[in-house]
């Protein structure tokens, strides 16, 4: 079988339609089904059926597509003995990440990385599109993502899955709010707030979710952000109370008071997401070592006394 054509049905089996393979491998929709049948030929057994207007994988198909993944990370593992065996690792990375994870991370990695001429690194910090961060893996050699957890879609899609560390997240005050006082905060403490809330299904939002199922009655949610810092603008403008990661909110700085949450989970751990066969690239795996030993450094700094 062509390899070339196992890379399309492995691309179907993850983007999910002729389309979206088409653009992404930049071939028309016709040119993607036309290698698809002639790989069903090859294989002999049907690898796709009908599905309302589109296409999905049989059973076959799936496992083929198991098959070609299983291939890729081959071949990427041999080309990355050579590039070894040539010298410094070369050619263009691709980095998606959060807004507040490019603040953590990058200026560190960046730097320790500009030390290699042959290696480029080009980041992206668009939101993802869906909060599991499938849609950016396909289109990215690393991802960067924030979770409660590995989650199940993950491990499904035979991700290389490279943890960083957990992050508290913390309830972000206005300086000289009544509750500043206190050291922690329970739900029962802050559920009769205004807040400044992310957009439904965002991580920190689970935590909204979270306390209102603690004390029995909705968060009075004033407005939702993506970007950290127009929340941290609104609540150091008395405008409501806040969820936010621990290691970027500038408290202080900006009239801002943080608290620990108490009586709910509240934290997030920080992954690498990769496909197999991109992390067995030598250029990968040096900007993946970079960002590891970045991660490892503001652990390190943030750690309780």
């Amino acid at each position: 079988m062509d390899v070339n054509r196992l890379e399309l049905l492995r691309e179907l089996a993850q983007r999910g339609s002729v389309t979206a393979v088409a653009e992404a491998t930049n071939r028309t929709p016709s040119a993607v089904s036309q290698q698809l049948k002639v790989l069903e030929r090859e294989a002999g057994v049907p690898l796709t059926e009908r599905h309302g207007r589109g296409l999905r994988l049989t059973g076959a198909g799936q496992m083929l597509a198991q098959t070609a993944i299983d291939v890729a990370v081959a071949l990427e593992r041999a080309d990355a003995v050579w590039e070894e065996f040539k010298g410094a690792p070369r050619g263009v990375v691709t980095v998606a990440l959060f807004e507040s994870a490019g603040q953590m991370f990058m200026p560190g990695v960046l730097a320790d990385l500009d030390t290699l001429p042959g290696l480029e690194v080009r980041c992206d910090d668009a939101d993802p599109l869906r909060v599991d961060f499938i849609d950016r893996v396909v289109d990215f050699d690393i991802v960067v993502a924030d979770s409660f957890g590995v989650l199940p879609a993950w491990t499904d899609r035979g991700l290389t899955i490279i943890p960083l560390f957990t992050e508290p997240l913390d309830v972000v005050l206005p300086e000289g709010h009544r509750l500043a006082a206190k050291k922690s905060l329970s739900p029962r403490d802050v559920a009769d707030e205004r807040w400044i809330g992310v957009p439904v299904n965002y991580p920190f939002d689970r935590i909204a979710v979270d306390i209102a199922a603690a004390v029995g009655h909705p968060l009075n949610i004033h407005q939702r952000f993506r970007d950290n810092g127009v929340v941290e603008a609104l609540v150091a403008g008395g405008l409501g109370i806040a969820i936010l990661p621990r290691f970027t909110t500038r408290a202080h700085e900006n009239g801002l008071v943080t608290r620990p949450l108490t009586g709910v989970r509240s934290e997030r751990l920080l992954s690498i997401l990769m496909r197999p066969d991109r992390a067995q690239r030598p250029s990968v795996r040096r900007v993946v070592e970079s960002i590891r030993r970045e991660a490892d450094r503001i652990a390190a700094l943030n750690a309780s006394p």
